[in-house]
């Protein structure tokens, strides 16, 4: 061992797995030696794995960094602890850093897009995956909010709905919630200083699970310089240059299943049941459990409705007072002329209108209009959102974040994964939220709807 009592030399750090081989070798050999402890080879190997397992484990912890700092050297000793240091410091740096984050609202199949990039990842020595609570506030708060995510985290994910991350739809890096002193909220743009706070964490790249205004976020951090690799998730599927979206599937099995166990209570009642569905703006949700529910009824955004069109198509349905008649609409339904039903937040860092109660309005305009048949509605809400993600979900999950991870090793930063039958791809993400992703008023998919006698009320 010569001038190395510890006999902490290359051999020692080749024995241990990945990434510690990797430090080691990038580490000076005079770094490898540490006169002052005195200490067997046995005790000094087990001394210095226990103490990488702790801060390699809990680096992030602030209380832990303070500990590090002001307790080890009065313990150890400054020169045992600058050694200490020094190996754990050259370890970290040695490694890359991918941040997986998950915004907006959830839906199926988040958490097996995680496992994808965590288990694509675990196959390069030289990467490690790290997960930021809530989206990007777990970066943005104090203290930090993030979490290491290896193999064993994410093991059986894929079948768990929700995401192991948290999510939220409010604040985020450019409209960030200050309160003043004098009670009242203003929001501030705190870009800049998270990507510094990036840099100083040694994130190399940041992989965004998000819809619309998730991706919006992403080409506004990438226009910034920052690394960032976006990947398309909503119910709504309203994101275009993609053929669907994961979890869109999963919401309209739930609807579907809905309105099967309402034909059957409305068909014993001789009612008129209106299902109320997600999706915003966009009414594809909507026209397709119509389509497989066999509604008769479907109104989306896209299509602005006539009352008395609706009325039409309902009495079809009945023979002297004995029939039923099921209607799909969308949250973001409007009639001809009018606009959507819903109430604005007010909420610093959610501004936009909170959709919701188009059933009940449409419910009391059919009575106004005449419809003297007994009328029910039920909203589904966030059902939609939850359980279980289908097959197909957690499948396109998969592959979505496999190739995002790709995209990164690739350095193929600025861009969206998308599907594009049977391939997934990238599309830039300056072109990827430009639109959005709308029903055409003459696709197949409506012409179906409309050879099946759907009415859209127009």
């Amino acid at each position: 061992m010569g001038n190395n009592p510890c006999g902490l030399n290359d051999a020692f750090f080749c024995c241990c797995a990945g990434t510690w081989q990797n430090a080691a070798r990038a580490m000076p050999s005079s770094t490898l030696c540490c006169p002052s402890l005195a200490m067997s080879p046995t005790t000094g190997c087990l001394f210095v794995i226990i103490v990488l397992h702790i801060c390699g484990t809990l680096f992030y912890d602030f209380n832990l960094m303070i500990f590090c700092i002001f307790v080890f050297p009065a313990i150890l000793g400054r020169e045992c602890y600058c050694f200490v240091f020094h190996i754990v410091n050259n370890i970290r740096m040695a490694l890359k850093r991918v941040m997986v984050l998950t915004g907006g609202g959830d839906c199926p199949g988040l958490n097996a897009v995680i496992r994808g990039i965590v288990k694509r990842a675990s196959q390069e020595r030289d990467w490690e995956v790290v997960g930021c609570i809530e989206s990007f506030n777990g970066v943005l708060r104090e203290p930090t909010e993030v979490v290491v995510l290896d193999e064993k985290s994410v093991e059986g994910l894929q079948i768990q709905g929700g995401t192991i991350l948290g999510t939220t739809n409010k604040g985020g890096p450019f409209e960030w919630p200050v309160r003043q002193h004098d009670g009242s909220w203003i929001s501030v743009d705190r870009s800049d200083e998270m990507i510094r706070k990036l840099g100083y964490m040694g994130i190399d790249a940041v992989i965004n699970i998000g819809g619309d205004g998730s991706q919006r976020i992403s080409l506004g951090l990438s226009k910034k310089g920052l690394n960032v690799v976006g990947v398309p998730k909503t119910i709504d599927n309203d994101l275009s240059l993609t053929d669907y979206t994961f979890g869109f599937q999963t919401a309209v099995q739930i609807c579907t299943e809905a309105i099967d166990k309402l034909v059957t209570t409305a068909a014993s009642h001789n009612r008129v049941f209106i299902v109320e569905v997600m999706g915003r703006d966009a009414g594809w949700i909507a026209l397709h459990s119509a389509i497989a529910g066999g509604a008769d009824v479907c109104v989306i955004p896209e299509i602005p409705y006539d009352i008395h069109k609706i009325k039409e198509k309902i009495e079809q349905r009945y023979n002297k007072r004995r029939g039923y008649c099921i209607i799909v609409v969308a949250e973001g339904a409007v009639p001809v002329g009018g606009g959507v039903t819903g109430v604005e937040t007010g909420e610093v860092g959610y501004q936009h209108i909170k959709l919701g109660g188009i059933g009940e309005q449409l419910a009391d305009d059919l009575k106004a209009a005449g419809v003297e048949h007994d009328i029910r509605y039920t909203i589904l809400g966030h059902l939609q959102r939850g359980g279980t993600p289908i097959a197909f979900d957690r499948v396109l999950a998969s592959e979505f974040g496999v190739k995002a991870m790709e995209f990164v090793l690739e350095g193929r930063f600025g861009q969206m994964v998308a599907y594009h039958h049977p391939d997934v791809v990238g599309i830039p993400l300056e072109e990827a939220v430009r639109e959005q992703n709308l029903v055409g008023i003459n696709s197949q998919l409506v012409h179906t709807a409309k050879g099946l006698g759907i009415s859209f009320g127009d």
